[in-house]
């Protein structure tokens, strides 16, 4: 059946191809209507994002004190959904998504399962953001809840609902990938799967809580550990960057690179999200590179690094992310032609039973910045305990 379903999908695409070929970009769906689509006319509830889930057999995995716990998924689908009701806010029609599917041309040799498929994880990675963005703008500087988690960072109702709309999507589309989320944890299909989404619903949560708009969605899509899709979506503004592995980047369907001219560190423009991120021999390391810049600039969280994928920001050092903080950026800033690693030049990568640790990581515009940042970063023997 869930064959039968992409069939026809696929072939509802291509005669949408096809009709751009012959009237221009401009040429109607004829009857396939996106989600998008759906949310900027305003009459879907945001309730019903959820309930349209096909139940498969899914299990819910945390790590709770002691051992590991295991429910059945829809237990984390109820959780995160309890308060999810209302009406999704009109929001204008996003047109990055056609434009930018249309140019992603994929091999085999990339590691994906065929260049339909990645079409596929980019057309619903759009639908993700969509939905993220009618939740998030809803309650954005509207009064609501907040609540401390035991490592005393804060969540909102906007951080669980927006999850669990997105939970739901993944699972209806692709019953056989896996989930991680930052606020429901993983969700593993019976069997295992090679693929992951991994989602932080607000990125900058204590951005958003006090009204800055640098808060962002951050999507991304793991094959065997490497990230192959990442989205950076930002609401408020309405900008979103997307990669995909071996591709170029897009803000809004727009390719963009980052900034070549800078060459030395003298010149740079640094981000990091607060100082407050680095303690002891990190202080120490985010501080040598610090005192080499131009101008070191801070509290911009996941938005830093679309802007450094657009050529406004040369390098970001940041430390203590976990996962869902950082694998949606690596194709992003590597696809404007930018390098992020880990503190020790390493690529970043990651699988669910290495579990939700933090790392530091490092991004800059050019191979040749962030091999200079890098060796002040560092030190003359600290790259094992910057990692």
């Amino acid at each position: 059946m869930y064959t039968a379903v992409r069939t026809i999908r696929r072939k509802a695409l291509v005669g949408f191809a096809r009709q751009r070929e012959l009237h221009g970009v401009s040429a109607p769906r004829d009857g396939v209507r996106t989600l998008a689509e759906e949310l900027s006319s305003g009459v879907r509830a945001s309730s019903s994002i959820v309930d349209d889930t096909v139940p498969s057999k899914r299990f819910y995995v945390t790590d709770a004190p002691g051992k590991p716990t295991v429910f059945h998924a829809t237990r984390q689908q109820e959780r995160l959904s309890s308060t999810l009701a209302g009406e999704v806010p009109k929001l204008a029609p996003v047109t990055t998504r056609s434009e930018h599917s249309a140019a992603v041309a994929v091999d085999d040799e990339k590691g994906y399962e065929s260049s339909s498929s990645m079409e596929d994880f980019v057309e619903v990675g759009h639908k993700l953001a969509d939905a993220a963005r009618a939740i998030t703008v809803k309650y954005f500087r509207r009064g609501f809840q907040i609540i401390d988690k035991e490592d005393l960072s804060p969540v909102t109702v906007a951080d669980r609902e927006t999850e669990a709309a997105m939970c739901s999507i993944i699972t209806r589309h692709f019953p056989g990938h896996a989930i991680f989320g930052e606020e429901g944890g993983l969700t593993m299909p019976e069997g295992g799967s090679d693929y992951v989404w991994v989602l932080d619903p607000i990125d900058g949560t204590k951005s958003f809580i006090t009204g800055k708009p640098v808060f962002g969605t951050l999507i991304s899509l793991l094959h065997k550990g490497s990230p192959v899709l990442g989205i950076i979506d930002q609401p408020v503004l309405g900008e979103r960057w997307v990669g995909v592995k071996g591709q170029a980047t897009t803000l809004n369907g727009r390719r963009v690179r980052t900034r070549s001219s800078t060459a030395l560190l003298k010149d740079a423009y640094l981000y990091t999200t607060s100082p407050h991120m680095f303690t002891g021999q990190t202080e120490d390391a985010f501080v040598r590179v610090r005192n080499e810049v131009k101008i070191p600039l801070y509290g911009c969280d996941c938005y830093a690094y679309g802007l450094l994928s657009s050529g406004h920001v040369d390098v970001i050092i940041e430390h203590g992310l976990k996962p869902y903080d950082y694998l949606a950026l690596v194709p992003v800033v590597e696809g404007a032609g930018g390098t992020i690693t880990n503190w020790s030049g390493e690529s970043l990568k990651w699988l669910p039973e290495i579990g939700e640790h933090s790392i530091g990581v490092l991004a800059a515009g050019t191979r040749s910045l962030h091999k200079s940042a890098l060796s002040h970063l560092i030190g003359v023997q600290q790259s094992c305990a910057m990692t």
